[in-house]
C-alpha cells in the first residue's frame, strides 16, 4: 500500500474554520485527520503541503517512522504550525490502518481499557443564576464533571482581570453551595491571569471549592507556575497548547500539574499521545484532553481516552446548554454521539468517522480571528 495523495480540506463548520485532512492510497483505503491551531488553518495547510511532497509513494502502515521524519527531516524541527500538521497526518495514518485490518483504531493502541468516555461539559451563562441553573441542567442530564465559566469580556474588547475574578470567585462559592460536595466543578481562565492574579482568585474561595482550576496563567514558564502552586491547593489542569512531548517534560517531572489537557489534534497526533500518557502515568497525572475542535478530534480522543489507563474525563462542547454547531451531520453523517454524558467506544474500524466530501469541497474557508482584548489602559492582553 502506497499513499497516493493528501488533501487538505479548511472548512468552515459551526461558529469556526475546521482543518479536516484527507491522506489517500493506492488501494482505495483513505483516512481522515484534524489540525488544531485555530485561526492560523492556512499557515497549517502549507506546512501539509510541503510534507506532502515527501511523503506520496510511502506506506502509510509506517507511522511511527513518518512521525520521526516529519518531525526531523528539516533543521527547524517542532513548533505548534508543525506539530499541528504532523497530527492530522498522524491521525489519518492510524485511520487508514485500522480500516486496512479491520480494527478500531484503540487495538492499535494496546487495546480497549473502558467501554465508554467520561465527559465533562461546560456552562454558557457568565457567572450569576443562569450559570448555576445550567449546572443543575447538566447534571440532571448526566453528568458528574462541570466546568464553570469565568466572567469575561462578554463581547467587548476590554478585559480587565481584577475587575472579574471577584465576580467569579463569588458564584463558585455559590455554585459549590448549591450543587453540592458529590459534583466536581472546575473553571477555565484561559490563560488570561497573572500568578498574583490567579493566586487573589484562588484565594476568595474556601478550600475545595474547585477540584480543577485550568490553564490560569500562560504556559511558556513552568517556573511561574510553580510559584503559583505553592500559592494554592487547587489541582492545575493545564498543556492544551503544548505541542510536544518536551513541553510536557518539566510539568510532568517537577510535577506541577494533576490534569493533562493534550489536543491531539496540536501535540503531534496519537503517536505523540500516547508517550505523554504513558509518561504522566508514572507521574500520577491524568489524562483529561483539549477537544474544542470538531467530530474528528473528538473520534482520535475517544480512542485515546479508551486505551490508555489514566483518564479523568474528555472535553465535549456539544450538551444541553452548549451548542457550537462543530458537529454537523451533514459534513459528519457517522461520528461520536454523546450518550448521557459518555461517548461509547465504537468497534467500526479506524476512527469511525464518515465524513460528506462533496460538501467538505463546496464549502468556503473564512477567515476569522478571536477578540483582540486589550486593558482599560490600551495596553494587550490575552484572549
Amino acid at each position: 500500500m502506497k499513499i497516493t495523495a493528501i488533501r487538505p480540506y479548511p472548512v468552515w463548520v459551526g461558529v469556526r474554520n475546521q482543518l479536516i485532512v484527507k491522506v489517500e492510497t493506492d488501494e482505495g483505503i483513505f483516512g481522515w485527520g484534524e489540525s488544531g491551531l485555530s485561526g492560523r488553518e492556512k499557515a497549517v495547510v502549507g506546512a501539509i503541503e510541503h510534507y506532502r511532497e515527501f511523503l506520496i509513494g510511502r506506506d502509510p502502515f509506517l507511522v511511527g517512522a513518518i512521525w520521526q521524519e516529519m518531525y526531523r527531516s528539516q533543521y527547524f524541527e517542532g513548533g505548534r504550525v508543525l506539530q499541528a500538521a504532523i497530527s492530522a497526518i498522524d491521525i489519518a495514518l492510524h485511520d487508514i490502518k485500522g480500516k486496512a485490518l479491520g480494527v478500531p483504531v484503540y487495538q492499535l493502541l494496546g487495546g480497549k481499557q473502558r467501554e465508554r468516555i467520561p465527559t465533562f461539559a461546560t456552562t454558557s451563562a457568565p457567572p450569576s443564576e443562569e450559570m448555576i441553573e445550567q449546572a443543575k441542567d447538566l447534571i440532571e442530564a448526566g453528568w458528574t464533571a462541570v466546568r464553570l465559566s469565568p466572567s469575561d469580556h462578554e463581547g467587548s474588547t476590554v478585559y480587565e482581570p481584577r475587575e472579574h475574578i471577584a465576580t467569579t470567585a463569588k458564584w463558585c462559592v455559590k455554585a459549590r453551595e448549591v450543587l453540592g460536595d458529590n459534583v466536581v466543578l472546575g473553571i477555565d481562565f484561559h490563560h488570561r491571569l497573572s500568578v498574583a492574579e490567579a493566586a487573589s482568585f484562588c484565594q476568595k474561595m474556601p478550600s475545595g471549592t474547585l477540584d480543577f482550576l485550568e490553564e490560569p496563567i500562560r504556559d511558556e514558564s513552568p517556573a511561574a507556575y510553580e510559584t503559583l502552586r505553592k500559592l494554592t491547593d487547587i489541582p492545575f489542569a493545564i498543556g492544551e497548547e503544548f505541542s510536544s512531548k518536551w513541553q510536557f517534560l518539566p510539568y510532568i517531572e517537577r510535577d506541577i500539574h494533576q490534569f493533562n489537557r493534550i489536543d491531539i489534534c496540536n501535540v503531534g497526533g496519537l503517536t505523540e499521545a500516547m508517550k505523554v500518557a504513558g509518561w504522566s502515568e508514572a507521574h500520577y497525572v491524568d489524562m483529561m484532553p483539549h477537544n474544542p475542535l470538531g467530530p474528528i478530534c473528538t473520534a482520535a480522543t475517544v480512542h485515546f481516552a479508551a486505551a490508555v489507563p489514566n483518564f479523568a474525563w474528555l472535553e465535549t462542547r456539544s450538551s444541553t446548554v452548549e451548542q457550537l454547531g462543530f458537529d454537523n451531520d451533514e459534513i459528519f453523517p457517522v461520528q461520536p454521539r454523546i450518550e448521557r454524558a459518555h461517548y461509547p467506544v465504537t468497534d467500526a474500524p479506524g476512527l469511525g468517522v464518515v465524513v460528506n466530501e462533496e460538501l467538505i469541497e463546496r464549502e468556503s474557508f473564512k477567515f476569522w480571528e478571536p477578540p483582540h482584548l486589550k486593558r482599560n489602559d490600551g495596553s494587550v492582553t490575552n484572549w
